[in-house]
């Protein structure tokens, strides 16, 4: 009678393990979508910047600091919305945002990631750190996973860290 038991026991801790090695892979791919999708803004890298986003109607972005409060909803729109960024930032001036003195340094401290199947949600703080004074902002991303197997950002969420240290 102990042994039917000892293999269900032996089962479970099989599934278990198979199920957390799944998470933990799928929490990797989340958050190499969210740091390319980052990076490439930072960089102007337009084509890698658009392939991280989910490219629907109802795609949205919002942003909050101290210089104001900002949303933008569906994939034209927000598409749209950058084209300015993305075609005025160059080289040459060292105002833009991509072109900057320094190098621009992302820290990121993870506060949470949940998969609910084809989807998930990701939230965590991030500095950016260059020659900008720059808020600390509190983010989430909402994702989905694609019939060809790969995370894209359907939501940006991101405000300031208030009071600025």
């Amino acid at each position: 009678m102990k042994k039917p038991y000892q293999l269900l026991i032996g089962l479970l801790c099989l599934v278990g393990s198979v199920a957390s090695a799944q998470d933990s892979k799928e929490t990797a791919a989340i958050k190499a979508v969210i740091e390319k999708e980052t990076d490439s803004f930072f960089n102007l890298k337009r084509k890698d910047w658009e392939d991280s986003w989910l490219q629907s109607s109802y795609a949205y972005w919002s942003y909050s600091d101290s210089t104001g409060t900002s949303f933008i909803e569906g994939w034209e729109g927000i598409r749209k919305s950058f084209d300015d960024y993305f075609r005025t930032q160059v080289a040459s001036r060292q105002i833009d945002v991509a072109h900057q003195k320094g190098t621009v340094k992302i820290d990121r401290t993870w506060v949470s990631i949940r998969v609910y199947g084809n989807g998930a949600y990701a939230r965590y703080t991030q500095r950016v750190k260059d020659d900008i004074d720059r808020d600390e902002t509190s983010q989430i991303r909402i994702l989905e996973k694609g019939k060809d197997g790969k995370w894209r950002i359907a939501c940006v969420g991101a405000i300031a860290v208030y009071p600025k240290e």
